[in-house]
């Protein structure tokens, strides 16, 4: 019987849209930069305050992939900020971290029934949660989840920069069901990629739902079904779950 259903963050809840990364880094140096100069913080040339981040998130994220372990960019921000001689503070950190973030959420959309295909999830007694990996710290995207009306349908949201390892690790998903307190052969993984989202829930004995707003929806090789949206899942919970509480929710 299904108990609950786990959802990847990007591009899975939150939908982004094509974007330059370099620009997008500019953009957000910019707004931590004006922001520090405000508090009437010394900072360096800003060329050299964007280019000195920018390589250390560069090389940060190749050595975690290498290592296939996270890393927090919090963390990150404060050696920066040590490194630069700029102010560390805890405070301080947690808002420009957020700073850093800001232009993302002006590149993100979610669908149209996402809200109401969530409540009817949890109105069916579904138990929920997102597993994302991320180098971006947790209280981060929980703001942004909050931004988007999401957040109070994911009392459970297990991040990789808040416990260091990424999907596909087991540990990463066991971390996420036994604080949702279901075993996986419960539980439905919803997500976009398939050698991170499908292959890693899968490994775990849990149904998967692959996200591809483009999809053909033929049967796929790996994932159980495939979906163009997340408010499509609703037609699969009945036949994965059996529940009857399921299906008078659709």
């Amino acid at each position: 019987m299904l108990r609950a259903v786990l959802f990847d963050l990007g591009d899975t809840l939150l939908d982004f849209e094509p974007m330059d990364t370099r620009a997008l880094f500019r953009r957000a140096a910019r707004l931590t930069y004006d922001d520090l100069v405000a508090r009437g913080v010394a900072v360096p040339a800003f060329e050299r305050y964007t280019n000195v981040y920018f390589r250390g998130v560069k090389w940060s994220y190749f050595w975690a992939k290498l290592r296939r372990r996270e890393f927090n960019s919090l963390d990150l921000l404060r050696k920066f900020h040590r490194r630069m001689g700029l102010p560390a503070d805890d405070g301080l950190l947690r808002e420009l971290a957020w700073l850093w973030y800001v232009p993302l959420t002006e590149h993100t959309r979610v669908e149209d029934r996402l809200v109401a295909t969530l409540a009817e999830i949890r109105e069916a007694g579904l138990r929920m949660g997102v597993i994302s990996n991320t180098f971006v710290p947790g209280f981060v995207h929980d703001r942004h989840l909050e931004m988007a009306g999401l957040l109070e349908f994911f009392p459970v949201r297990v991040y990789s920069s808040e416990v260091g390892y990424r999907k596909p690790d087991r540990r990463i998903f066991q971390t996420a069901l036994r604080q949702l307190g279901v075993s996986a052969g419960e539980a439905m993984f919803v997500g976009d990629l398939v050698k991170t989202d499908i292959v890693g829930a899968r490994r775990m004995g849990m149904r998967t739902a692959l996200k591809q707003p483009f999809a053909n929806l033929r049967p796929h090789r790996v994932a159980d079904h495939v979906v163009r949206r997340i408010a499509d899942i609703m037609e699969h919970l009945p036949a994965v779950s059996g529940a009857k509480s399921v299906g008078a929710a659709i």
